[in-house]
């Protein structure tokens, strides 16, 4: 899974603030269960290593600080306002009443299999309008199917429509195209040529399944691409 939005800046001025050493910051998360060496808080101060989301969650909870604020970007993902709110996928399936796979699942394939009440107690859990979810919910499912679209076939007419989905910067929403049009070719290079070369299908099917990971983390894959700073938002 790829990391969340993290700010070290954020994070080593919250530590300040608190006259915390990193020694106590990971002490603190220890006791959390998330037990990190100091190096982990001096590599993602320094911007070296992003924590993970449960690092992220553990390392909020030790500098008594809102997810949000390490976060520093506006949500605008399901996974990003679930983060940003400091719920797990598992607790938030939970308060949602929805079997937590089904919800891990429709984080990573941006597909909303939620009944009304579910909804309804996601856009409460989000601090959210039930409007503002569903549109949300919607982008979401827009934005996949754009970036498929940009991927396997002409990028170059999808430039506009998913700088304005993503509400970004239309040069970096080119750049991140091209770069992931690149990308998904190389399968079908790869794959054609274990065919031509007639390898056995357990190469062929290693690829297919390769692919089929890369498509699943594409929208991810695309906001790094284009960043999640302001500089790479429209507002």
């Amino acid at each position: 899974m790829p990391t969340p939005p993290f700010s070290p800046a954020e994070a080593r001025a919250a530590r300040l603030r608190l006259g915390m050493t990193p020694g106590h910051v990971v002490a603190a998360m220890a006791q959390l269960g998330v037990e990190r060496p100091t190096e982990a808080v001096h590599a993602w101060e320094a911007g070296a290593v992003p924590p993970t989301e449960p690092e992220l969650l553990a390392l909020a909870d030790a500098l008594w600080c809102p997810v949000a604020v390490l976060m520093a970007v506006r949500p605008a993902t399901l996974r990003e306002h679930r983060l940003a709110r400091g719920f797990t996928a598992e607790r938030l399936a939970l308060r949602i009443g929805m079997d937590p796979y089904a919800y891990a699942a429709a984080e990573a394939e941006r597909r909303w299999p939620g009944t009304d009440r579910q909804t309804l107690l996601l856009a409460d859990a989000l601090g959210l309008g039930t409007e503002d979810l569903l549109d949300l919910l919607g982008r979401d499912a827009a934005l996949v199917g754009l970036l498929r679209q940009a991927v396997e076939g002409r990028w170059k007419a999808h430039v506009a429509a998913l700088a304005d989905l993503a509400r970004a910067d239309e040069r970096a929403v080119a750049d991140a195209l091209r770069t992931l049009h690149r990308e998904y070719a190389r399968f079908d290079e790869r794959y054609m040529g274990h065919l031509v070369a007639r390898n056995d299908d357990a190469r062929l099917r290693e690829i297919a399944a390769d692919r089929a990971a890369w498509l699943r983390a594409l929208p991810d894959r695309f906001r790094s691409l284009v960043g999640h700073g302001p500089a790479g938002r429209r507002p």
